[in-house]
């Protein structure tokens, strides 16, 4: 039994059969071109979908899964060293916090040659980082879930940024326009829509434990209705923007998360953004960007970054909210809900200021 991460509600218990287990760990190992003998760091909980495929895979393929029961920095980049750990497959806040700490640039992490990231996009500027701070002979992006282990993968994350690639090992995906009933209703190219996954493939769940409302939800005619938004480029890729949940309808505008925090996260100054809609008299939800700085930065100089770099006027940010930090949850994803439900503190340095800050500047 796995769970789901309840990053829009509370997670729901995934039943799955050893053999889906086993394809998955075998797709796990293929698609990152795992070798015999490979090390990897285990933080990842084991009751989620990445923790136990890590664990999966490294026994088959006699390699060592190295125990760090609870994430912390200095233990994991102790560990890398000393483990000559092989391969890391974290989710992107574990790889921030990594790469951002003081101690990484002293530590010896030039075991590491694969890196694998999943549970959530990564933003351009972390990508960037990671790059550069590794520089790994793969870099996957994995897009799958505790329902359906593998949707799509791509192997090259940095030279197609946000590019979730395409379809795993023994699957096929579509992308349905929003709020479509039928898998045939699919989205033209470069529309957002919603991600649907085929459930014939050997990596899938069969139902969720005793929660027949979310089995009609996100099981239709074979299909696993995967809650996801995204989109499908020219060159058959898929780009995933966020959750259908989250999206943000501004003025009638379908407004993603996604690249608004990709853009953002750019600037020197922002160590970490989410970005939500919150309730607006004229507009239905405003876009909002919760920000953890690194350095000196305003509203205004924010603004005027995300004006540089072409994002839409309807995109930008309405107001900035400077916080001490961003919400996850236990599997280190973000949980948009608890800031529109007003569950995070004032950055303490800003407090002071926070009225005239979270004045959008964006007009």
């Amino acid at each position: 039994m796995l769970y789901t991460s309840g990053t829009t509600a509370r997670p729901k218990g995934v039943p799955r059969r050893q053999r889906a287990e086993r394809a998955a760990a075998v797709a796990h190992v293929a698609q990152n071109l795992y070798a015999h003998g490979e090390r990897t760091l285990g933080v990842m909980p084991l009751y989620h979908t990445m923790g136990v495929r890590s664990l999966i895979a490294m026994s088959l393929i006699g390699g060592v899964f190295v125990c760090l029961r609870r994430f912390d920095v200095p233990a994991a980049l102790e560990l890398i060293a000393a483990e000559r750990v092989s391969n890391l497959y974290l989710v992107p806040t574990l790889y921030h916090d990594l790469v951002y700490h003081p101690r990484f640039a002293a530590s010896d992490v030039s075991s590491v040659k694969k890196l694998g990231f999943a549970g959530a996009p990564m933003t351009d500027g972390l990508l960037k980082k990671l790059q550069a701070a590794f520089k790994p002979d793969l870099f996957v992006n994995h897009y799958g879930s505790s329902e359906v282990y593998t949707c799509t993968i791509d192997q090259n994350a940095p030279a197609k940024p946000g590019s979730a690639g395409r379809a795993g090992i023994n699957q096929i995906v579509r992308v349905v326009k929003l709020g479509a009933r039928s898998v045939d209703d699919v989205a033209v190219i470069g529309e957002e829509g919603e991600i649907v996954a085929l459930l014939a493939g050997d990596e899938s769940f069969e139902g969720y434990w005793r929660r027949p409302e979310a089995d009609a939800k996100a099981i239709r005619h074979g299909w696993y209705f995967t809650g996801d938004t995204g989109f499908i480029d020219a060159d058959g890729d898929i780009f995933v923007t966020g959750r259908v949940d989250d999206m943000i309808i501004s003025g009638g505008e379908n407004i993603s998360p996604v690249e608004i925090e990709s853009c953002l996260s750019l600037h020197a100054s922002v160590s970490e953004v989410a970005v939500v809609g919150l309730p607006d008299e004229r507009w239905g939800k405003i876009v909002a960007a919760f920000v953890k700085r690194r350095g000196a930065v305003e509203a205004d100089e924010l603004d005027a970054f995300c004006r540089t770099a072409g994002l839409a006027g309807f995109k930008r940010p309405r107001r900035y909210i400077f916080v001490a930090d961003i919400p996850k949850s236990p599997v280190g994803k973000l949980l948009r809900r608890k800031l529109v439900a007003g569950e995070y503190v004032i950055e303490p340095a800003a407090a002071p200021a926070a009225a005239a800050r979270q004045q959008g500047t964006a007009a």
